[in-house]
């Protein structure tokens, strides 16, 4: 649905899970409002637009994407500010030793020895002034000075770290994207499509009083759904399939818009449908009991109710470990959705998250994400539809299924290509161990620039050991964050 709007004509079912998250398609009839970036997904509408492309639905998501990541807060890396103060006292410093050196310390002391002895292999090749000798001394002192390891070790940590990604389908989209989840506190997710497969399955079937079992119920709901086109009637369908159960095709079936279906089988009339059905059709639900979560059918059997099948989308398989995954690793967990509070509930019990926050709209979503940054720190978010895009692009970390909507990978810092939760965890893991690597290079750099440099001031150092401390130590650096490509 391309623009906001009014249905003037016809009757459909709306995928609205790409703005709201909500997995079960909508009944949409004349004068039901309606919104772009929802997808019709049975019957021929005819729509009048409401309001033009720069008022509509998804441009107003993509523009909150926009102020979203405007928002979003910078890191100041520390290469950067190092650099800044680093290089200008190395000069200066290589300028000292050259030009001021010479005239503090006498020709006759012991460093003009070891200098001279070093560079030159005798004591009277350079002799009678030690300001030929301190030349060499700020020339050997430039070069192990010289920031290339520095410089070097940190961006090649980075991009091991996002080779090591990509191995495991986890795309960082740079470097900045790593360094700013090492630092997150809290990790919040979508519901329908992140932590569940965004599908519809029969959970339970519960069969009223001993009329009849569980397998019963199933099979007569099937026989009653056998030529439904909604996806909650397929899904019937294919649990009485799987289960290998008898399926009668009806001899008359009756489809009431916005109830449910009758149809008429060897035992007698099925009503299958939500509770109006039962109500219009005046059964009797003084046994039924509702469930916490997901979407129920009920159903009466010449007019008796005969119990209800839940229908609910599937927890994903990895979901449960990659959550303890993810708070072994001291981090908060928080689930943002606009689905029914139950179902959000039911979801975050089965996987054990801490917070959940049901029934927003994505501008909604992005305020609660501003909250849970107040009081845990740096966020990241995950998800997959449309309206996730706003919080990906405004949390510290974006990171996107790949299965998800273009616009949501457009705004993410990492996408998941698998789709899978366990990403989440590996991709923290990846993220600490690289910046771990990054810093562990930047401390043996300057540990052993600054070895070598107090080495040369004294004279103990030669050009051959100043070619080490930059180029050799260089070396060592690259060796060091290839570890990260072998990380278990």
């Amino acid at each position: 649905i391309p623009l906001d709007g009014v249905i003037i004509d016809g009757e459909s079912r709306i995928d609205t899970s790409p703005v709201t998250g909500e997995p079960v398609p909508v009944m949409a009839k004349a004068g039901d409002n309606i919104v772009s970036g929802c997808v019709n997904t049975s019957g021929q509408l005819k729509i009048r637009v409401e309001k033009i492309l720069e008022e509509s639905m998804v441009t107003r998501i993509l523009d909150s994407v926009e102020n979203a990541a405007a928002s979003k807060p910078n890191i100041d890396k520390f290469i950067t500010r190092f650099a800044r103060v680093y290089t200008p006292f190395v000069v200066l410093f290589a300028l000292f030793v050259a030009v001021v050196l010479p005239f503090i310390l006498p020709d006759s002391l012991n460093w003009h020895f070891f200098v001279d002895s070093a560079y030159t292999g005798t004591v009277n090749t350079i002799h009678g002034t030690s300001g030929t000798a301190s030349i060499y001394t700020a020339l050997t002192f430039l070069v192990i000075s010289c920031p290339c390891a520095l410089v070097l070790s940190v961006p090649l940590a980075f991009f091991s770290g996002i080779g090591a990604g990509s191995k495991k389908g986890i795309l960082f989209k740079g470097g900045i994207a790593i360094e700013s989840l090492k630092n997150v506190k809290a990790i919040v997710m979508d519901k329908t499509g992140t932590i569940t497969k965004g599908n519809f399955v029969v959970q339970k079937a519960n069969p009223a009083g001993n009329a009849m079992t569980a397998n019963d119920l199933l099979a007569i709901s099937a026989s009653c759904e056998l030529s439904s086109t909604h996806p909650i009637g397929n899904s019937i369908v294919e649990a009485a399939e799987e289960k290998g159960l008898s399926i009668e095709r009806p001899s008359k079936v009756e489809e009431i818009a916005g109830h449910g279906i009758r149809a008429e089988l060897s035992r007698g009339v099925v009503l299958c449908g939500n509770r109006k059905l039962m109500d219009a059709q005046n059964v009797d639900l003084s046994v039924y009991q509702k469930e916490n979560f997901g979407t129920e059918v009920l159903v009466a059997l010449n007019g008796k109710f005969v119990g209800n099948i839940v229908i609910s989308d599937t927890v994903k398989d990895d979901a449960k470990d990659a959550i303890a995954a993810v708070k072994k690793q001291g981090i908060i967990t928080a689930m943002l959705t606009g689905d029914a509070q139950e179902s959000a509930d039911a979801v975050a019990k089965e996987t054990g998250i801490d917070e959940v926050h049901a029934k927003l709209l994505p501008q909604d979503k992005l305020s609660e994400l501003k909250k849970i940054r107040e009081n845990h720190g740096a966020v990241m978010f995950v998800g997959d539809g449309i309206n996730d895009a706003p919080v990906l692009a405004g949390a510290d970390v974006g990171a996107a299924m790949g299965s998800g909507a273009d616009a949501a990978i457009e705004a993410a810092d990492v996408v998941f290509m698998n789709s899978e939760m366990k990403a989440i965890p590996e991709a923290v893991g990846i993220a600490k161990m690289t910046n771990s690597i990054s810093w562990q290079n930047v401390v043996f750099a300057l540990a052993i620039k600054i070895i070598v440099m107090i080495m040369g001031l004294f004279g103990f150092a030669n050009m051959w050991i100043a070619v080490f401390a930059d180029t050799g130590v260089s070396v060592l650096c690259l060796l060091n964050s290839i570890r990260i490509l072998h990380r278990k």
